[in-house]
């Protein structure tokens, strides 16, 4: 049994919004951009790799995919460790592996174990920095949580702005293992960023402590009795506290939720999509015949005008001015995401490409910015963070398959180009999904509304 102190804590406090409450989102600035803006900006190292190993686009491109699967899936068992021990203690642990898996993979004699150190260790070690350190800023922060979403998810633009630069002059000064050394000790900055997550103090007044050693006086009485109720062979109760349990970090009763699995199954098409982009594009531009440097600017470009879009798109949203659903306005965004994919193989010169990388960027960061709003929408408020652990376990098989599909077609037509072809595409089908949920929307409420008539006739003849 944990003690009334320790207990107090886990009952929370009020988000101060403010103080402390800056350094963690500090923490969680630098959590997304030394996690997702590494992935962003590992483009720059694909073609090193593919040459040096003589590998085709699709078999480089697993080690982007299984790092993006790894950190869906696991996260989950980052949000459980997290609860078990504490989240600094998992976002250190998750530094500590994010580093050694990058210095180990920078000694790689295969890409096999590229794919176990720099894709699967390293994937799981963002997992645990990135889960625990968001739920921490949840904590911190109430009033002024949307605007502390936006300024953290920043972390990841800027810091792929910065990095692809300097990735691309690591690589031309140390070869592209050396260049993975300096990652592996960049990556120890998490472990920092893990040691700023000091836990909320709750109240101390009286009331708390008596409440609280009430609540703990109980469950020893309920463990006591569970224990006697064990001797007697009666385990039901042990099913349904297992059970319970479960169901806390991924509720798994979701997949009974037809919208939410219609939405889930736009995540899938939608990860198809989102992440094979930022990995081509440093392929595809130098394919067009533009220097390193000129091919690591257009990232930078893309990342810039992502930030602007999540910020400004995702002001828009929250004023409302356009009275629709939040479905309807992620709809529009895919299907403009899809197209500006499309259009890519049509780019060739650099001022093309660099039109090309602002677009995407900048429908990118509005996809995401309404994006975030879609699911408590879809599951409620009370179910949100169990729907998103389980949504991002969903979403996992279109961030693992995503790259290499691409990458299959790049190697059949032998033209960079065919990835964001199979993007967009993906993107359009994702957009089909989101067309049923508004349709599901739609039903619902004309459902309820003709309820509530009913209800509202039966009264007036009673009462008549």
């Amino acid at each position: 049994m944990d003690p009334p102190e320790k207990a107090g804590k886990r009952r929370g406090a009020a988000a101060p919004d403010g103080g402390y409450a800056w350094l963690i989102l500090l923490s969680c600035f630098f959590v997304f951009g030394l996690t997702f803006g590494v992935i962003k900006s590992f483009g720059i190292f694909f073609v090193e790799i593919q040459q040096y190993f003589e590998t085709t686009a699709a078999g480089t491109s697993w080690i982007t995919s299984i790092a993006v699967a790894t950190i869906h899936i696991a996260a989950p068992v980052s949000s459980a460790l997290s609860a078990r021990f504490s989240h600094r203690a998992v976002v250190i642990s998750g530094g500590l592996i994010c580093s050694a898996a990058v210095v180990f993979g920078a000694l790689a004699r295969s890409l096999t174990e590229l794919y176990i150190t720099v894709g699967f260790l390293n994937g799981f070690g963002y997992a645990l920095t990135w889960t625990p350190t968001v739920t921490m800023l949840g904590l911190y922060f109430d009033r002024r949580r949307p605007v502390a979403n936006a300024l953290a998810s920043a972390g990841e633009c800027i810091l792929t702005f910065s990095l692809t630069p300097l990735f691309q002059l690591l690589i031309d000064s140390f070869s592209w293992r050396g260049a993975l050394l300096i990652l592996g000790g960049l990556q120890l900055n998490l472990c920092v960023c893990g040691m700023l997550l000091r836990p909320l103090r709750a109240p101390r007044d009286a009331n708390v402590i008596r409440k609280v050693k009430e609540e703990e006086e109980s469950l020893q009485k309920g463990d006591l009795e569970e224990t006697k109720r064990g001797f007697r062979l009666e385990t039901g109760p042990k099913r349904t506290q297992l059970r319970t349990r479960v169901q806390h970090y991924v509720d798994y009763t979701l997949i009974t939720n037809g919208r939410f699995m219609v939405y889930s199954m736009f995540g899938v098409f939608a990860a198809l999509g989102f992440f094979a982009p930022s990995l081509f594009l440093v392929p595809y531009a130098r394919s067009q015949g533009l220097n390193e440097y000129q091919a690591a600017a257009l990232l930078s470009i893309s990342a810039v005008l992502d930030l602007f879009g999540r910020i400004f798109f995702g002001w828009v949203a929250n004023l409302r001015l356009i009275q629709t659903e939040q479905v309807q306005q992620l709809t529009a965004t895919v299907v403009l995401l899809g197209a500006v994919l499309l259009l890519c193989p049509l780019a060739s010169t650099f001022p093309e490409l660099v039109a090309f990388s602002a677009a995407h960027g900048l429908v990118y960061g509005a996809t995401v910015a309404v994006h975030i709003t879609v699911l408590p929408e879809v599951v409620g408020v009370e179910r949100l963070g169990s729907a998103l652990g389980f949504f991002m376990l969903i979403r996992s098989s279109g961030g693992l398959l995503g790259p290499p599909v691409a990458g299959f077609f790049i190697d059949k037509m032998e033209n960079y180009g065919m990835g964001f072809l199979m993007s967009g595409v993906a993107l359009i089908v994702s957009a089909l999904f989101l067309l049923i949920l508004h349709q599901m929307n739609q039903q619902s409420q004309k459902t309820a509304t003709d309820a509530a008539l009913t209800e509202k006739k039966i009264w007036k003849k009673c009462f008549c």
